[in-house]
């Protein structure tokens, strides 16, 4: 009877441990989806550096133009005779700032790169990009 007694108690005592084993890879599995879930979460919230709409844009200088998001930041800026204007490529392609009356040309700016030019005389002065012609922009000397 002894014997059959302690038979019978083995599968139970197998049974908690395989339950038990089970119970501790559950919560493993949970605890890596957790941190995976939060991973995705902190990763979706940070800064894109690629090109696109996602660029970010920085905050505006005097007498400054940057180049985002395939266009002219700020479109119009108004400047006094005499100051230095530049401009600076901030998108993730190259472009040009080209004088729509072949005043200046800036050649090719690329990413991460200036260009700056003195505007000596009063008047308006309007510019595009020769690779893409859909940006457009202006500088007003008073």
């Amino acid at each position: 009877m002894h014997k059959l007694s302690f038979c019978a108690t083995m599968p139970s005592h197998w049974a908690y441990s395989i339950q038990t084993a089970f119970m501790k890879n559950k919560i493993l599995h949970l605890y890596i989806f957790l941190l995976l879930i939060s991973a995705m979460a902190i990763v979706s919230c940070g800064k894109s550096s690629g090109y696109g709409s996602n660029t970010t844009t920085p905050p505006p200088v005097a007498n400054a133009v940057s180049i985002v998001n395939m266009s002219f930041t700020p479109a119009t800026l108004t400047v006094s005779v005499g100051t230095t204007v530049t401009w600076t490529n901030n998108d993730g392609m190259t472009h040009t700032v080209t004088s729509d009356a072949s005043s200046f040309d800036s050649g090719d700016i690329t990413m991460g790169s200036k260009y700056s030019r003195v505007f000596s005389v009063a008047g308006t002065f309007t510019y595009h990009c020769t690779i893409h012609p859909a940006m457009k922009g202006t500088i007003v000397v008073k």
